[in-house]
């Protein structure tokens, strides 16, 4: 039976994916404590990675931006795998984000907020979140973004 996350999920017209398997020697999430790692996520879809290239370069904020929320959605998939029911959530701590982008972009803040937009669609005040969106050379892949999390779970 779905719970409450996953009812909104629903109203919002979002379906968790399978969580995406590592790509390298990590394990994708790691409960501390009641708190809850998840690694980096890229924004896979069921196309593969959604969007490659470099804001800056071609790469659009609004393309980001949903890049972005993608990568939340596969957050929230990680974290219903991880610990079984996404109403264990208590609160999204912090977003960690990555974009890739040229040395003379400054609107990361912008293209994170497609994550962070999302997750308080999705959760309400448990959504709201302490944040980094820091600008990068290169992501994993050729990802034009990639998002950590940690959340704390009941």
């Amino acid at each position: 039976m779905a719970g409450e996350i996953e009812a909104k999920l629903a109203e919002l017209g979002v379906t968790l994916p399978q969580p995406v398997a590592p790509v390298a020697n990590y394990v994708p999430a790691v409960l501390a404590g009641k708190l809850l790692h998840i690694s980096g996520q890229l924004p896979i879809g069921p196309e593969g990675l959604s969007l490659k290239g470099t804001l800056g370069a071609g790469v659009s904020v609004e393309d980001a931006q949903a890049a972005a929320k993608l990568c939340a959605i596969n957050i929230l998939a990680q974290a219903k795998a991880a610990v079984g029911d996404l109403d264990k959530i208590v609160r999204v701590v912090k977003l960690g984000a990555f974009v890739a982008s040229t040395a003379d972009f400054f609107d990361q803040p912008k293209v994170v907020n497609g994550a962070s937009d999302f997750m308080v669609a999705a959760l309400g005040d448990k959504g709201r979140h302490a944040r980094s969106a820091v600008g990068v050379a290169a992501l994993p892949l050729g990802a034009a973004v990639e998002i950590d999390a940690i959340l704390e779970i009941a």
